[in-house]
């Protein structure tokens, strides 16, 4: 029995052996072929032609168009505020309060010493007018009606500085009231309630700017300022009021969401910095734009027909802007290009492109150029809302 299977696993494992070696030899004969993966898929299309407006663009900062410091311009203790520090005043309204009763006591004596003149002014012209009829009748020396003649006159003078005396001190009396010269909005409070002000210097009580309109200050180099006048043909020149649109940004997005227009130019170029000052009006009545922010500034020139891509289609390397073209053997090309100003999700195009180009617009980071890409085919267009599916 114990041969039997001796017989039985020897010729067994001989099969083994061979198939093993046989698998070997196929093996080797074999060679490892490197297999390219297909091609990436990506979205093609032509850029899109359609007219753009070219600007002038700028950065500069707004600026209130009225502001002003509420000083006290009379001596005297700070008896009341009469606003919330930080609000919305109207023009005329009551904000400080100056003790006004010494003043009151001054427009009083002032109105007295005008009622002595008066009274002393009557009395010469009395004396006067007596001292003629003594001098017609011999009765009395020609002395005396040039005496009270001096005195009427010297009383008439007393009269007119007495009513300037009454004019002074009543204007001091109203800077005790402190008004808002103009609708706007008024800052907290420099001085408390009870401090002395005015004395020896105007002391700063608040400021009160306007909100509505607003301004927005920037500088215009020569050179622009030269293609400004050219696309309003020579009529936006310094000392011509031209009412000329501009658009205004700021730092919360890359859009320009205030359209005002120009209002103010300079003198004309400094020399010193090649640069005329501008001036453009906001309309700002829900008060949105506040004074000293950094605005983004842009003028618009005139039409032109542009090519315009998609901005995901736009690459940036160390030599400038580049677009991957699918050239008609689906080969990808790296074209150079010269980028203009940006239309929401659209770049346009000034140099590098002819319009009838395949641009690659997704999955640039799939190809590279000088491999192939397959292109995606275009998406059916949306039915009508009014047609069935």
């Amino acid at each position: 029995m114990h041969t039997l299977h001796k017989m039985l696993v020897l010729p067994l494992a001989a099969c083994i052996a061979l198939t093993a070696a046989l698998f070997a030899l196929s093996g080797c004969n074999s060679r490892n072929e490197y297999v390219p993966p297909p091609a990436p898929k990506v979205r093609v299309a032509r850029p899109e032609k359609r007219d753009v407006t070219d600007y002038l663009q700028f950065t500069g900062n707004t600026q209130a168009v009225n502001s002003v410091d509420l000083r006290a311009r009379i001596e005297g203790f700070l008896v009341k505020q009469a606003y919330v520090d930080g609000a919305d005043v109207k023009k005329g309204q009551l904000l400080f309060v100056i003790q006004p009763e010494p003043y009151e006591a001054k427009v009083l004596e002032a109105k007295a010493g005008l009622q002595s003149q008066l009274a002393g002014l009557h009395q010469a012209e009395i004396e006067y007018v007596r001292a003629k009829n003594l001098l017609r009748e011999k009765a009395g020396p020609d002395t005396d009606v040039v005496k009270w003649d001096a005195q009427r006159e010297q009383y008439k003078a007393g009269v007119e500085n007495a009513k300037a005396q009454i004019e002074l001190a009543e204007i001091n009396l109203s800077y005790t009231r402190i008004m808002a010269p103009f609708d706007g909005r008024v800052s907290r409070r420099n001085v408390d309630v009870g401090n002395l002000v005015g004395g020896g210097e105007k002391t700063l009580l608040a400021t009160i700017i306007s909100y509505d309109p607003m301004y927005v200050y920037f500088t215009l180099g020569e050179r622009d300022l030269l293609r400004l006048q050219a696309s309003r043909h020579g009529s936006a020149a310094p000392g011509q009021h031209v009412k000329i649109p501009v658009e205004v940004g700021f730092s919360d997005s890359s859009a320009y969401p205030y359209k005002g227009s120009l209002d103010y130019y300079g003198l004309g170029i400094d020399p010193k910095t090649g640069t005329i000052l501008l001036r453009a009006e906001l309309p700002n009545a829900d008060e949105k734009i506040a004074p000293g922010l950094f605005a983004r500034v842009r003028i618009p020139l005139k039409d032109r027909p542009g090519l315009l891509v998609p901005d995901t289609a736009v690459g940036q390397d160390q030599t400038g802007h580049f677009v991957l073209l699918l050239n008609d053997q689906n080969v990808v090309e790296q074209r150079p290009v010269t980028i203009g100003f940006a239309v929401n999700d659209m770049l346009v195009v000034d140099k590098g492109l002819s319009g009838d180009e395949r641009v690659i617009v997704s999955d640039l980071q799939r190809v590279r150029p000088g491999g192939k890409a397959e292109p995606l085919p275009d998406a059916p267009k949306a039915k009508d809302a009014g047609a069935k599916p």
